[in-house]
């Protein structure tokens, strides 16, 4: 557990070149207190400091942070696991899968990605050619900034489609830039990724889970193979991380998974970002309700009814409140809705080992593996107290098995960075979507989000998805 006085970590970076207080990307001037490269980089104390600053502003940046404006709120709103209790209609939009080019919320779900981005670039390029720095923290450096830098695009990419590719901090090139093909931009994904899986470690030094190491690495490749389509490679590399049970497991205790250094988490955010105002993680400030306090999402009835009634995930990751008569349940994976002191004891989950069991579930059902597609869907499954799947004649149906990968997806990755959306996205399940309450639902134009005009108002060589 990491204890909120060792706050000085996350300050580097406010008084740091690596953060504007602006968060838009395509028109950014030089930022007022941008140091040089040798200001930051010429010890390894500060330039451990610059990193460290870099990971920790990950959880104030719209697009990470779990609240309102970031992939997992819209995503999940996005999707049909969520009812909206809200008026406001820069999230109506969302939840209706009809987002207009000036929704706020959206603008500032991709000006926080390019954020993102823009510090894993200043760091790369601080620490190249850099002789003043300790080779394991020169690795270490690049190593994490490649990863962040890899775990955006994707996230852009399955968002909005072909996006600009920015791989420098040169703000005048950067603002014109225009979309990149989109095999290019998982070209450089992969690459990021297998560099990065060659220099970090392949251990957490403490059991700190908010920086990434190599099975991370492993687990965002298996990942992104997935959605490639390159299931051997998918298989193989969440195998790698599966393997790693000196790392990794399957938590019993529900209650244990979502906290801070969890041995069921990959890669985590500290709510240490907060600075010295509150050690809750956003996401269970944006998602648990109280008697006092009202967030604008409920879960649906449709995804309510998809678990059996004795699945542990039911009762212990999804809470009801009654107001005005009405029973409304939320997410309940973080237990924390508001702390204001103390030591932190949730830490907002980015990736964890669950997932890797679905991906390589998902691969061995393409690759016809059905029976090894069965055993690791039967994990899950029997970690949430539910009957296993029995390896019938049934069960060698490719369709069949491939349907109870994505059912057991949603029940297990349901509120978590956008998961639900982007497999309705990937399999175009069309049919569930247009059940939702949103009668304003059309594709393709529903299935990407819009590229924000504020940003085509800048740059003139974006251009917009279809539809807008």
């Amino acid at each position: 557990m990491k204890i909120i006085s060792n706050i000085s970590k996350c300050i580097i970076v406010i008084g740091c070149f690596l953060i504007w207080s602006c968060e838009d990307f395509v028109e950014v001037e030089t930022p007022d207190y941008f140091l040089t490269t040798q200001n930051v980089y010429n010890n390894d104390e500060s330039a451990d400091r610059a990193l460290r600053g870099m990971l920790n502003q990950l959880f104030n940046i719209s697009f990470a942070n779990g609240s309102y404006q970031s992939v997992s709120f819209l995503g999940g709103l996005s999707a049909d696991n969520y009812d909206l209790y809200s008026n406001s209609q820069e999230l109506i939009s969302f939840y209706y899968n009809n987002i207009p080019v000036n929704n706020n919320n959206n603008l500032s779900l991709w000006s926080g990605a390019y954020n993102a981005i823009y510090q894993s670039n200043a760091l790369l390029e601080g620490v190249r050619d850099n002789s003043d720095l300790s080779t394991a923290l020169v690795n270490k450096i690049e190593g994490v900034s490649r990863f962040v830098r890899a775990f955006t695009y994707f996230h852009l990419l399955n968002l909005y489609d072909e996006v600009p590719l920015i791989l420098t901090t040169d703000y005048q090139s950067n603002a014109l830039a225009s979309e990149t093909d989109r095999q290019e931009i998982y070209n450089q994904i992969i690459l990021d990724l297998e560099t990065a899986s060659e220099l970090l470690s392949d251990s957490y030094a403490d059991n700190d889970r908010t920086v990434p190491n190599t099975y991370a690495c492993y687990a965002l490749l298996a990942r992104v193979h997935l959605f490639l389509e390159n299931y051997q490679a998918a298989e193989d590399y969440s195998s790698l991380v599966i393997q790693a049970s000196d790392q990794y497991t399957l938590l019993s205790d529900f209650d244990m998974v979502f906290l801070a250094d969890s041995e069921e988490a990959i890669w985590q955010i500290s709510p240490i970002g907060w600075g010295t105002s509150f050690t809750h993680t956003r996401d269970g400030n944006a998602l648990i309700k109280t008697p006092t306090v009202s967030t604008p999402l409920a879960l649906s009835r449709n995804f309510l009814e998809s678990y059996d009634p004795t699945d542990l995930r039911l009762e212990n990751w999804v809470d009801y409140i009654i107001q005005n008569e009405d029973t409304l349940f939320y997410p309940y994976k973080y237990k924390i809705q508001y702390e204001n002191s103390g030591e932190i004891t949730e830490y907002s989950m980015v990736m964890r080992f669950a997932e890797q069991y679905l991906i390589r579930a998902e691969a061995r059902t393409m690759l016809s593996k059905f029976a090894q597609a069965i055993e690791d869907i039967n994990t899950i499954r029997e970690r949430s107290g539910i009957s296993p799947i029995s390896n019938t004649e049934d069960s060698h149906n490719q369709d069949l098995i491939l349907q109870l990968v994505i059912n057991e997806r949603r029940k297990e990755l349901f509120s978590e960075w956008g998961h639900r959306w982007f497999d309705l996205v990937r399999f175009e399940m069309l049919e569930e979507l247009s059940e939702k309450n949103n009668s304003e639902f059309s594709t393709p134009r529903s299935l990407l989000f819009p590229i924000p005009d504020s940003e085509r108002e800048r740059n003139p060589n974006l251009n917009q998805n279809p539809g807008y």
